[in-house]
């Protein structure tokens, strides 16, 4: 008697034992829907808005530069917290209501609402932050506390 048949996840499993555990772990987000949404987990798919950040300190500041097409300046809000910059932002749909005569085949556009925190490498001064917002494109400079400052230190290297 074959017993290895009886086991529905190995009929038609690929032999690779990554691309088994990829599926399973697929298949076990796909049923997972809390409330009726789906949660997007390791797939291709991206649902909602995600601000792609970039990250960078000199010996002055930190500054976090953001892509947020479509979105204007009063659909931004940032909050810095416990030396954790939180960005929020909201990109509305070009008409409240659908348009009955049009029919789409695709919609890749992303809508709605997102928040994304970046946590900071080192002590600001919140208070002298500035930010910048041209062409899709915000600039946040966060210049960093005397403290900071006064820990950097030049150590010189002598031979032995």
């Amino acid at each position: 008697m074959h017993f290895r048949g009886l086991a529905p996840f190995r009929r038609h499993a690929p032999a690779n034992p990554f691309e088994r555990m990829q599926q399973e772990m697929d298949r076990l987000m796909r049923d997972f829907e809390p409330f009726g949404e789906r949660v997007p987990f390791w797939s291709g798919e991206e649902t909602g808005l995600l601000a792609s950040v970039d990250v960078s300190e000199t010996d002055g500041e930190v500054q976090i530069v953001a892509d947020l097409p479509g979105l204007d300046e009063e659909d931004i809000d940032l909050t810095l917290a416990n030396g954790v910059l939180i960005i929020k932002g909201e990109r509305k749909s070009e008409s409240e209501e659908k348009d009955e005569d049009r029919n789409y085949h695709r919609i890749e556009r992303s809508y709605g609402a997102f928040t994304r925190r970046i946590a900071l490498p080192c002590e600001v001064e919140s208070d002298k932050a500035e930010a910048d917002f041209s062409k899709g494109v915000l600039t946040v400079r966060l210049p960093k506390s005397p403290a900071v400052k006064e820990e950097l230190r030049k150590i010189q290297v002598k031979a032995a």
